[in-house]
């Protein structure tokens, strides 16, 4: 659901807030990415183009002057008294004691934790939230706020201006940042760049089953499996990424 107040559904569509009847029924991205919309495509998808452009210039304008950033994903419906936010929560604090800008999807969860952490912290948090059906609001923590359109142009941003991805337990979103970012690395898109697992046990299949089949079976190399950190120490996550450099 959308966020009711002040009136009926409310959703954002980059600085424009749309409530009620004002609503559309489908977000930009349902409307590019709909392959049975093709009666309009010669005038509505080229300049489409210009509104995706607009949102990069926005956020590089935006992010530019960030110090050293790392990107915090994990998932949106974690409880906040969950191990996973705890985690977060210091994890955030951590990474702002040593420098880091954190950088969230600016959802509830992992993420609010994650950017409650920095700021209390005494450091700079970001979130980054994308238009979505059932609108969430950015979290209050987020002294930075960016809301785009575009899957793909907010996950540009989330690997430029990081130098490393944390992942927490998390849902298919959480996925898809953690594969993108090992893809990225495994074909040297970006260098230098370590992607962390936090809470083990929650990452012990998956990893267990990138190594006895993916790697197994040859899909994948072995080194490739040492694109990935695991561990749940909060102090070994940071000093792992400083290392990196």
């Amino acid at each position: 659901m959308g966020d009711t107040s002040g009136g009926g559904p409310q959703r954002r569509r980059g600085r424009v807030t749309l409530r009620g009847a004002a609503v559309p029924r489908l977000t930009e991205d349902q409307r590019l990415l709909d392959s049975r919309a093709r009666e309009d495509w010669k005038t509505k998808d080229a300049w489409r183009a210009l509104r995706i452009l607009s949102e990069f210039v926005e956020g590089f304008d935006t992010l530019a002057d960030l110090p050293p950033a790392v990107s915090v994903f994990g998932s949106a419906r974690s409880k906040p008294d969950s191990p996973e936010c705890e985690l977060a929560g210091r994890l955030g604090a951590a990474l702002a004691t040593a420098g880091y800008a954190v950088i969230t999807g600016g959802g509830p969860g992992v993420m609010e934790a994650a950017n409650r952490g920095a700021t209390e912290a005494g450091g700079l948090s970001v979130g980054l939230g994308v238009e979505l059906p059932f609108e969430q609001k950015l979290n209050d923590w987020c002294e930075i706020g960016i809301d785009f359109r575009y899957f793909f142009v907010r996950k540009t941003m989330f690997v430029k201006y990081a130098q490393a991805f944390v992942v927490l337990p998390g849902g298919f979103g959480t996925m898809d940042e953690l594969f993108e970012s090992l893809t990225l690395v495994q074909t040297r898109k970006v260098t230098q760049f370590p992607v962390v697992l936090m809470g083990a046990a929650y990452w012990r299949g998956l990893v267990d089953w990138l190594r006895d089949h993916m790697c197994a079976d040859g899909k994948i190399s072995p080194e490739d499996l040492d694109l990935i950190h695991v561990t749940d120490d909060v102090a070994e996550a940071v000093a792992h990424i400083r290392a990196a450099g």
